[in-house]
């Protein structure tokens, strides 16, 4: 069966290295046949604020505002999940997520402060797990403004190469052992 493949994409210029992961994976996936929709939200002038219109009695962690609102707003009880229905048993069985993301700080830079993994807890074990979700290795481009041409370069294709062998891979032990070993 086609995979069906949505990426929510949360960078104002389209010309960043952000844009370029983009266009990457739009062009890598559709080429394995998977039907993309990419959901720019700057681009769809997305309304992060939840309104007296919109349902949700949980709030999630951090991440940029315009994609906090789109996780309030979409992933909500009844759809996403049910109280009875968590974790594992989540409404979202089935799905895979993958985080991709750039940072401003270089690798070494985010050791100092404690592995990057205690800042994907809440995204990935607390809203894609509790969903549901299972969850992939997350992609990170570490600080694609201050490195050379060649090495944006490289980065470029080492997630074109990922994309390629995107669904043989195995998802994270979400479980608190491996963001916090």
């Amino acid at each position: 069966p086609e995979k069906k493949v949505l990426i929510v994409y949360a960078h104002q210029e389209p010309k960043s290295f952000n844009g370029s992961l983009l266009k990457i994976a739009v062009e890598e996936l559709t080429k394995q046949g998977c039907s993309v929709t990419v959901s720019d939200l700057y681009a769809m002038q997305f309304e992060p604020r939840a309104t007296r219109n919109d349902i949700f009695p949980l709030f999630w962690f951090n991440m940029p505002a315009i994609l906090k609102g789109w996780m309030d707003r979409v992933l909500v009880q009844g759809f996403a999940y049910d109280l009875s229905k968590v974790y594992d048993g989540g409404l979202l069985q089935g799905k895979l997520s993958l985080f991709s993301f750039t940072t401003g700080g270089s690798k070494e830079k985010y050791a100092i402060r404690g592995d990057i993994r205690y800042l994907l807890w809440p995204m990935q074990h607390g809203i894609m797990h509790f969903c549901g979700v299972k969850v992939l290795e997350p992609h990170i481009c570490y600080a694609p403004e201050n490195v050379s041409e060649e090495k944006r370069k490289e980065m470029l294709a080492a997630w074109s190469q990922r994309l390629k062998t995107l669904w043989k891979e195995e998802p994270i032990d979400c479980s608190p052992e491996w963001y916090f070993k």
